[in-house]
C-alpha cells in the first residue's frame, strides 16, 4: 500500500462568459457527480504555470495562452474519494486558450494518461452557487464569484 502523501496540483479556470470549463467526476461510494477544473500534479522542478500548460496539452491537446494565466489563490483540500482519504494543495489560475474556437465547443474530449476519457464541459457558474451542481475543490467557488 502506498504511503499517504500531500499532492501539489495546479488547476486552471477557463471562463466563457458566465460559464467555466470543468471535467465531470463521479464517486461511486457516495453516488455523487461533481465537477472540477482541469489541471494536475506538479512534477519536481516544474513551475505551477508550466504544469497548467503541460496538463492541458496532455489531457485535451490544447494550448493555453501562458501570458493569460493569472494566479487566483491556493486551496488546501482534504477529501474522501471512492472511500480513500486524499490531501492536496492546489494552486489555482484563471486563463485563456490560444484557440478561440474552443469556447464555441460544448464538449472538449480528451484522454487521461491511463486512457480514461475526459469530457470537459462548460457549466454555468450559478449552478454551483445555487447548489444544483457540486464544484471541487471546496473554496474555489468563492474565488470565482
Amino acid at each position: 500500500m502506498k504511503k499517504p502523501r500531500v499532492r501539489p496540483l495546479a488547476i486552471c479556470v477557463f471562463r466563457n462568459r458566465d460559464r467555466i470549463l470543468v471535467n465531470q467526476g463521479y464517486d461511486p461510494i457516495k453516488d455523487q457527480h461533481f465537477y472540477r477544473p482541469l489541471g494536475g500534479g506538479i512534477e519536481f522542478g516544474e513551475t505551477s504555470l508550466d504544469t497548467v500548460c503541460r496538463e492541458l496539452m496532455e489531457e485535451l491537446n490544447v494550448e493555453v495562452e501562458r501570458d493569460s494565466l493569472q494566479y487566483l489563490g491556493t486551496v488546501e483540500n482534504i477529501f474522501t474519494f471512492n472511500g480513500t482519504v486524499g490531501h492536496e494543495i492546489l494552486l489555482i489560475y484563471d486563463g485563456a486558450f490560444k484557440e478561440p474556437g474552443l469556447y464555441e465547443q460544448s464538449v472538449i474530449v480528451g484522454r487521461e494518461p491511463n486512457g480514461a476519457e475526459i469530457r470537459a464541459v462548460w457549466k454555468q457558474i450559478d449552478e454551483f452557487d445555487q447548489e444544483k451542481s457540486i464544484l471541487y475543490p471546496a473554496g474555489l467557488l468563492e474565488m470565482l464569484v
